[in-house]
């Protein structure tokens, strides 16, 4: 069982960059992969990124690819995306979700076992 909780959105111009974080509690947290989803307001939930259990690999969407970072520090039980060059498509509500599968399934699933509650970020242009 894992435990997730997100932090960090909020609201920013065009360009500007925010950090989010995902707190996970739970014993296996070194064991999964964690992923950021994004939900637009009347879209589906889409992949952002992925890493793997020890950090090793990681995957992103074209539509982030070179803008965000995804890292993990598995002696705080944390992941963080770093959005840099944010865009105005970029506003959703932001997920993470963790998974015993690997991270590669996780982007081309879209989709994990356990979720956080989400954060919204909101970028203005």
């Amino acid at each position: 069982q894992v435990q997730l909780v997100e932090s960090g959105g909020g609201s920013v111009q065009a360009g500007g960059s925010l950090r989010l974080s995902c707190a996970a509690s739970g014993r296996a947290f070194s064991s999964v992969a964690v992923g950021w989803f994004r939900q637009a307001l009347g879209k589906e939930r889409a992949f952002v990124s992925s890493i793997s259990s020890s950090g090793g690999s990681t995957y992103y969407s074209d539509s982030v690819k070179g803008r965000f970072t995804i890292s993990r520090d598995n002696a705080k039980t944390t992941v963080y995306l770093q959005m840099n060059s944010l865009k105005p498509e970029d506003t959703a509500v932001y997920y993470c979700a963790a998974d015993f599968a690997t991270a590669q399934l996780m982007a081309r699933r879209a989709t994990g076992t356990y979720w956080g509650q989400g954060t919204q970020v909101t970028v203005s242009s």
